[in-house]
Formats: C-alpha cells, sequence, structure tokens
C-alpha cells in the first residue's frame, strides 16, 4: 500500500508508522507505539553487549639474557593470562649489543612457547619488529 494509507491506518489506530527498511524499494514499515519500538530495540542492544566478550592483550616482556627461574615465572604469568582468556604478546627486547645476536635469541621465545604447549598455541609466530621480537599466543581451544 501507499505511504500516505499506511500513515492513515496508523493514525486511526492510535499508534506510529515506523519505517523499518527505509532504503529497500518499496520502503517496509510496522504499525506500532514508538515508544515502545524503542525500548525494546535499546534493550535488544544491551542483552548483545552483555553476551558479549571483550579479549585484552597482555604484554609480558623479557630479555635474550633472562635466567632461567625468571623465565618460569613470566610463563606462570602468561599461563593465568591465558586461563582469564586473554591473548599475550611476548616482547624480547633488545639492547645495544644484543641486536647482533637476534637470529640465536628466538631459541628464547621457542622455549617459552614449549612451556606453554598445553594450554597455549602460536597466534602470530616470533618476528623482528625495530628493536624487539614478537610474538602472539592465544588460549588452545
Amino acid at each position: 500500500m501507499s505511504s500516505k494509507e499506511a500513515y492513515e491506518k496508523a493514525k486511526e489506530a492510535g499508534l506510529d508508522l515506523i519505517k523499518i527498511a527505509p532504503n529497500a524499494n518499496p520502503p517496509v514499515c510496522k504499525i506500532a507505539d514508538f515508544g515502545k519500538y524503542r525500548y525494546e530495540m535499546a534493550r535488544r542492544e544491551k542483552d548483545a553487549k552483555k553476551k558479549q566478550k571483550v579479549t585484552d592483550i597482555k604484554e609480558i616482556r623479557i630479555t635474550p639474557n633472562i635466567d632461567t627461574n625468571d623465565l618460569n615465572t613470566k610463563v606462570n604469568q602468561a599461563k593465568k593470562f591465558l586461563a582469564k582468556g586473554d591473548r599475550v604478546k611476548v616482547t624480547l627486547r633488545f639492547r645495544g649489543r644484543e641486536m647482533s645476536h637476534m637470529s640465536t635469541s628466538k631459541v628464547i621465545l621457542d622455549t617459552f612457547y614449549e612451556k606453554l604447549e598445553d594450554v597455549a598455541v602460536i597466534e602470530k609466530p616470533a618476528k623482528v619488529e625495530g628493536k624487539s621480537m614478537i610474538m602472539f599466543l592465544t588460549e588452545k581451544r
């Protein structure tokens, strides 16, 4: 029906004419109470937000000359982050002369992952960016 006819019908019923899909051809409209319609839409959006899962990225910084006990501490920290459902960004930072030994330092990130292999999966493998080597881990599903 034409939009004028629909508007007249809505007026007779004491309700509003709400355009559901105004860009469609022909436009899709609904006869309803506009205040109630807005309330229901806000309610749906609120419910959708409640069900959303927000994942944070937690960063763990290590250096090439890290000791085994310090590495184990960082691994335990990463396990806690992964258990919460967060992503973990492991950053191996190089300073000064450490820059010349970047290729041999990849072993540190590999051992870090090996210790987390039962709970984590590599999302992005180790990659050199500037003065650091970065790897992303996520929880195993």
